[in-house]
């Protein structure tokens, strides 16, 4: 799989609901394939062949796990990439014609110039942890919604919203029990779990994240760990033009659940109480002040894990 610069294979592929357009650059072969089992093995076949430096595929929501998976499975270089990025690498070229052919081509035509870094796929336990936690996720804003509607809806509906209630939270249940046996069974899980609930303020839903959607906890330095999350401010400054600092990028899905777990530590740890409170007598917005409480919590749970230690009042 060694390329020089000059003969790299880059695989381009345009992910649909019912099939997958592939271009392999620079050999100039186009076909398609099916997006299911069968048609995967195909595409898996015909680009091995060609030991491509990397394969390219952009991220849809689900519609490209298939592959993606599979060509993990077989060790192939796959790199899955955001969409926004191959729209403006589009832009920068004046790419404007668009066929699943031509988006095929431009993905490949991204990967060779822009040569990103392979993406790592989490292990199928991780995946599974991961799924989990998203579908729960639904199962609380469903949850919220139909509580919602308790309040306002007429009398008569009630017995209706209730049972719908009762439903979720047993399907809620169901999950957190699946969840705790699985982290259970896992030797490391089982211990990174130990540290990261040992602090106040963190509980099961965000341990689990971590543990499922941020595998680089504990193997990054303060500053890079930060940023992977996107509670890193960004500098906005431009000759005499001095912006506000804000953070972009990341990992949402992790910002979110840390979000609500810092509304929770700013009760109960004292640490975090005390420093969210400095940073609002020092005039900043309560959102800034959660979010620089987060990048703090981030920081310290990622040298906890590297360190493999418990949590302790006093850790800076």
């Amino acid at each position: 799989m060694n390329h020089s610069q000059d003969n790299e294979v880059n695989v381009g592929i345009d992910t649909g609901k019912t099939q997958l357009d592939i271009y392999i650059r620079p050999l100039d072969e186009y076909f398609t394939v099916s997006n299911d089992a069968k048609g995967v093995r195909e595409a898996i076949r015909r680009i091995k062949a060609h030991r491509p430096t990397r394969i390219i595929i952009e991220a849809t929501g689900r519609l490209e796990h298939t592959f993606v998976f599979a060509a993990a499975k077989h060790k192939l270089p796959v790199v899955v990439a955001n969409p926004l990025h191959v729209r403006r690498f589009a832009g920068a070229i004046g790419q404007l014609a668009k066929t699943d052919k031509i988006d095929a081509q431009l993905i490949a035509h991204f990967g060779e110039s822009i040569k990103p870094t392979q993406t790592a796929v989490a292990p199928e336990n991780d995946r599974k942890i991961s799924d989990l936690l998203v579908r729960r996720r639904q199962l609380m804003e469903m949850q919220t919604m139909e509580k919602n509607r308790l309040s306002i809806m007429p009398k008569e509906l009630r017995t209706s919203i209730n049972t719908m209630l009762k439903t979720i939270k047993a399907q809620i249940d169901k999950i957190d029990t699946t969840l705790d046996g699985m982290i259970a069974q896992a030797d490391d899980w089982k211990e990174k779990n130990k540290i990261l609930q040992s602090v106040p303020g963190v509980g099961k839903v965000m341990a689990y994240t971590l543990l499922s959607d941020l595998p680089e906890l504990g193997t990054l330095n303060n500053k890079e760990i930060a940023a992977l999350v996107g509670v890193a401010p960004i500098n906005r400054e431009s000759s005499r033009y001095q912006g506000l600092r804000r953070i972009r990028g990341g990992r949402h899905q992790i910002r979110t659940v840390m979000f609500m777990a810092m509304m929770s530590a700013i009760q109960c740890n004292k640490k975090f109480k005390d420093y969210y409170e400095r940073l609002r007598a020092a005039g900043k917005r309560p959102k800034v002040a959660l979010v620089a409480c987060m990048r703090k919590m981030i920081v310290i749970l990622n040298s906890m894990v590297r360190n493999g230690t418990a949590w302790e009042g006093n850790m800076a």
